[in-house]
């Protein structure tokens, strides 16, 4: 087919590949002529990329392109409020961070410091998802103890939730009898923390 320039300024009979190589050059298309939209899948490869100045890139990386490992999220919790644990359960602080996807998973981690003494024989701890118990402590037993004595309570896990939705974790105490068990002590000087880390499976 004959290539025609009409007086319209359109032309007709020129097919893809027509022209040859080096006619057309970024000097002869107009500003924003080619959109996104009109870049096939694969066209632009890592070697034509390899000189992008940082100062072109915006935005951020998506969650799905980050390797297996990766810290996605943070989120902390803090309170320095003394508690007085008893003989059943009692929560001790709690965080809250809602997964980017459900094949992530949550490292939570539970530090402070506390005191017992005056024949507290034995203590527990355990952490919740929601209101279900994932990991449940094994039994501290502490015998003779006359006067206070600290404790350093140091509780994480590893926790694979296969959610999307906002999770709360919690850290709950007892102590099995008598004496004294608290959180947190030291007049509430002291700080209690909760770290929930989202990592990419």
């Amino acid at each position: 087919m004959a290539i025609v320039i009409n007086g319209s300024g359109t032309v007709t009979g020129l097919a893809v590949g027509g022209l040859p190589d080096g006619t057309v050059d970024a000097g002869t298309l107009a500003t924003d002529s080619v959109v996104t939209g009109k870049i096939a899948d694969g066209t632009i490869a890592n070697a034509d990329i390899a000189d992008l100045a940082a100062s072109k890139l915006s935005g951020t990386v998506a969650t799905a392109r980050m390797p297996a490992g990766s810290v996605l999220q943070v989120v902390q919790a803090i309170t320095s409020t003394e508690i007085v644990i008893g003989t059943s359960y009692t929560s001790c602080l709690t965080v809250t961070i809602t997964p980017s996807s459900s094949s992530t998973r949550i490292l939570v981690k539970f530090n402070t410091g506390g005191i017992i003494g005056e024949t507290t024989n034995a203590i527990r701890m355990q952490i919740k998802r929601g209101s279900t118990v994932i990991k449940y402590s094994v039994r501290y037993g502490y015998h003779n103890i006359s006067n206070y004595t600290a404790l350093p309570v140091m509780y994480e896990m590893l926790d694979s939730p296969s959610t999307t939705s906002a999770i709360t974790y919690t850290l709950e105490a007892l102590k099995q009898s008598g004496g004294v068990f608290e959180v947190n002590s030291a007049g509430g000087t002291n700080s209690m923390t909760a770290i929930a880390m989202e990592i990419a499976g």
